[in-house]
């Protein structure tokens, strides 16, 4: 059998899910990934979301487009602590890693500060195993949360540090040889995750390849995809163990860091249309091996 020659490592929000509607476009990008992974290219979803969420939006507009039973497709939820196998039948079993969950107590704390001080601006995202959540609602405009969040993100460490745990916002490379931080507030545009420091796009990554192994060749290359700064680690992480990969930035503005791999971007289109950009043209590239992403001219 010859060996696929793309496999996809893709965050959701904001490449694959709008983060207004927070939902699929079935007729253009849950089309063209199911006809990626018809054709035999591995898609493993790597997304801070739970597995009720992927269930919910991704599942079904994988479905509704025709995923065959020999497509290779993967969620790895919550940063690499939730993962399960997506097949025609629908989402199969979630395995958790109970190891990386929060500290007893802290989801009650947020869920009653969220309840009694923010409920204006976010709900708590009761669908998490592992991982302690608000999001911004949608009814709320993208200034008025981002204008609190850092004070929401704030009143949520104190009850964590009260708890006698280390918590700091924006800890992803946080060196702290004592190990008096545990745990990271990482904020994103519409959400902030409390998480352990052991989960990240890295360890959702590795989690990814090992579901892979074994099911088939593995691919010739990569290509991840992701919204914030913190999505490079998936390449980081693929780059180091010697793979060829690439990334996709669906929102450069934020800037984007040297890298040791290729990073990609698709001119003026952010967000869900530039992730649907360089779906059409992965679609593309499995009929004509003359393309490559370098082609691509939007």
């Amino acid at each position: 059998m010859t060996p696929p020659r793309l496999g996809l490592l893709l965050d959701v929000d904001g490449p694959l899910a709008s983060p207004v509607t927070r939902s699929i476009n079935i007729s253009s990008i849950g089309h063209d990934l199911v006809a990626l992974a018809n054709a035999g290219v591995p898609v493993i979803f790597n997304t801070g979301r739970s597995d009720l969420f992927i269930a919910d939006e991704v599942v079904g507009p994988l479905l509704a487009a025709g995923l065959e039973a020999h497509a290779r497709v993967f969620a790895v939820c919550e940063k690499g602590a939730t993962w399960f196998e997506i097949t025609p039948d629908g989402a199969g079993t979630v395995s958790i890693d109970e190891s990386v969950a929060p500290p007893p107590g802290f989801a009650d704390d947020v869920r009653t500060l969220v309840a009694h001080q923010y409920s204006d601006l976010v709900f708590y995202d009761d669908t998490k195993r592992a991982t302690v959540t608000f999001e911004q609602r949608k009814d709320v405009s993208s200034e008025a949360f981002l204008g609190r969040q850092h004070e929401m993100d704030e009143a949520a460490i104190a009850l964590l540090n009260a708890r006698g745990f280390g918590a700091r916002r924006g800890t992803m490379d946080y060196p702290d040889a004592s190990g008096a931080v545990q745990y990271r507030a990482d904020p994103s545009i519409i959400s902030t995750d409390f998480e352990s420091l052991v989960v990240g796009k890295d360890f959702g990554a590795a989690r990814a390849f090992s579901l892979l192994e074994g099911t088939s060749d593995m691919p010739l290359e990569w290509r991840t995809m992701g919204d914030s700064r913190g999505d490079y680690a998936m390449a980081t992480w693929l780059h180091s163990r010697g793979e060829r990969v690439a990334h996709v930035d669906v929102r450069p503005a934020d800037g984007v860091p040297e890298t040791a791999y290729p990073v990609l971007t698709a001119g003026d289109l952010i967000h869900d249309d530039a992730g649907a950009a360089f779906l059409a043209r992965w679609v593309e590239m499995l009929t004509d091996e003359s393309l490559d992403d370098d082609d691509l001219d939007l």
